[in-house]
């Protein structure tokens, strides 16, 4: 489903035909705009009038939700009289991104900037990696955050990169042993499991709330040795894949094998609004994963 643009609000939203929509509703959904950079700093916001036809509510309610934001520091000149004024300096709500933020834990980096990337009326996620765990664990939240109403995308795009199955992996890899083919097997029920999970969590919305949605796949013939999360043109999310020794017990067999945790990565963030430096990584990456996914990228079939 498509959105249709004479029905898209001033601030790019479609209008809500939600009844009882609170001002705390309001506060949420304006919140989310200003950090995603639906609105920017120094950006007019739409008058009241405007944010009442969108949410349904009578004025009230907006000058209430405008007030929460204002206290947070997120708007200024907020009055009766003329549109308020999203704040120069907004309070942080993401893990920072730029030369001088440091890297953290896949998870705890993702997820929430996954989360606001569903803030925006258009998802658009793209991810290479070895079996997208991370990514589809940090997706359920914006899901469940969906179908409680408080988050109502129009349109989801995602695309991911994941080594072929016809491939001898650098990893999972034994350290003695010369046969692949049981952590093979392992990491193959993995890559198939999750994706399938990630693409019919995803589907259903289309069901349950029309939201017009793509989910695709393509493999790799090769094992990658980063993993890169790119939302939209605004966004890079870069790490390595970091090998350690590990002993484990796969069916009835132990084994020692070379093997990274993924969810565990460092996770480097590149945010193009942060500087020169940060934006040039975001489009060379974009450049790199297109370049991937049109030329030597193959078609990727789940099956269990």
């Amino acid at each position: 489903m498509s959105v249709d643009p004479e029905h898209a609000s001033a601030s790019g939203r479609t209008r809500s035909q939600r009844p009882h929509t609170s001002h705390r509703d309001i506060a949420d959904a304006l919140r989310s705009r200003i950090r995603t950079g639906l609105l920017q700093p120094g950006q007019r916001m739409p008058t009241q009038a405007e944010l009442a036809v969108e949410f349904g509510v009578e004025r009230g309610a907006v000058r209430q939700a405008l007030r929460i934001l204002q206290s947070e520091h997120l708007l200024t000149n907020v009055s009766k009289g003329s549109p308020a004024t999203v704040a120069l300096m907004p309070g942080p709500a993401l893990p920072p991104a730029g030369p001088a933020a440091p890297p953290q834990p896949t998870m705890v980096g993702l997820a929430p900037r996954i989360a606001e990337a569903f803030a925006a009326p258009h998802v658009r996620i793209d991810a290479l990696c070895l079996t997208s765990v991370s990514l589809t664990l940090a997706v359920g939240e914006p899901l469940r955050q969906i179908h409680a109403g408080r988050l109502k995308p129009a349109k989801i795009d995602v695309r991911v990169l994941l080594p072929s199955r016809d491939i001898d992996l650098a990893f999972p890899a034994p350290v003695d042993a010369d046969d692949h083919g049981l952590l093979h097997r392992r990491w193959l029920a993995q890559r198939n499991a999750q994706g399938m999970v990630l693409r019919q969590n995803l589907l259903a919305l289309c069901t349950t709330h029309g939201v017009d949605v793509r989910v695709s796949f393509r493999a790799l013939p090769f094992t990658p040795p980063v993993k890169l999360y790119l939302l939209g043109d605004s966004e890079a999310l870069f790490a390595y894949y970091t090998l350690k020794r590990r002993e484990r017990e796969i069916g009835n067999e132990h084994l020692e094998l070379y093997d990274a945790d993924g969810t565990r990565s460092m996770l480097f963030a590149f945010e193009r609004r942060a500087g020169r430096r940060d934006a040039a990584f975001v489009d060379q990456s974009r450049r790199w994963f297109d370049a991937l996914w049109e030329t030597i990228s193959s078609e990727l079939l789940l099956s269990t």
